[in-house]
């Protein structure tokens, strides 16, 4: 089994669309009427990815959704969000300075917010055991910690 369809709401679809477009999603249906655009992304870009936005005149409720990047995409990701605008956001106490590792998984993630304050986060799955009782540290002393 595999997700293969999520969806977030925006308070003005434009600016979302611009957004995720700015992301390396691909819009792929609009429907004017209904006010809903839907992306596919990853790396075939194939239809079995896909994120619909749907415009409400309600206050937006905020989410969470994580896509998946390989390693290099994560250790350039606050640098790839920056070039694009878009802010890497503080987590779990920590500045986003660098990749985050949740060592209970492991995985490192870099967190940031869509136009609406949707959180969203770059993750990728790190080689290594899980070791929860580190809590959430930076990428560096995870791997300062497994001699990688």
């Amino acid at each position: 089994m595999n997700l293969f369809e999520a969806h977030l709401n925006t308070g003005n679809l434009e600016e979302a669309i611009q957004f995720y477009e700015n992301l390396g999603l691909k819009m792929v249906h609009k429907i004017e009427d209904r006010r809903v655009a839907f992306f596919r992304f990853g790396k075939e870009q194939t239809m079995d990815q896909m994120l619909g936005i749907w415009e409400t005149k309600k206050p937006v409720i905020r989410k969470h959704i994580a896509f998946g990047v390989n390693y290099e995409e994560i250790c350039d990701a606050i640098d790839w969000l920056k070039d694009r605008g878009i802010e890497a956001t503080e987590d779990f106490g920590l500045a986003p300075i660098e990749p985050l590792v949740h060592t209970w998984m492991p995985a490192a993630s870099v967190y940031f917010l869509d136009p609406d304050g949707n959180s969203l986060e770059f993750i990728h799955a790190l080689d290594g055991k899980p070791q929860p009782e580190l809590g959430v540290i930076y990428l560096s002393e995870w791997q300062k910690n497994n001699h990688l």
